[in-house]
């Protein structure tokens, strides 16, 4: 471990200066990607400017009926995880400005998360 460490010590997260900290995420996810349970595993990238600085993979909790539930799940997964970083960028004086984009190359998923009907929230109180 420590050779490792000690043959990577050039490497890092490189940031074009003509790019600014604006956080971004690409997401996707596999269709009953597990044979034995049929669950998806859901895919996500962070980004800031044109660094990585944060991914993670992970089976999905529930069975999904189709590829579109499947990248919807994880879209909502990745909105949910940008919040958190958004929230961390601020508190390290890195506001964000205007929404984040989440990239998904699922049609479908694009068409329904643009659904006002599904983004409307009521308020009590």
């Amino acid at each position: 471990m420590f050779r490792y460490l000690k043959g990577t010590t050039d490497f890092g997260i490189f940031y074009n200066k003509n790019e600014g900290p604006i956080l971004s995420s690409f997401t996707n996810s596999d269709y009953a990607g597990d044979l034995d349970d049929r669950r998806s595993t859901s895919g996500h990238m962070f980004m800031m400017g044109s660094g990585v600085i944060s991914w993670a993979s992970k089976k999905q909790q529930v069975v999904t009926l189709s590829t579109a539930e499947a990248e919807f799940i994880t879209a909502t997964t990745s909105a949910c995880q940008v919040m958190w970083l958004r929230r961390i960028l601020e508190e390290l004086q890195f506001y964000q400005h205007g929404c984040t984009m989440i990239h998904c190359d699922n049609s479908s998923t694009i068409k329904r998360s643009r659904n006002p009907q599904l983004l409307h929230v009521k308020q009590f109180g």
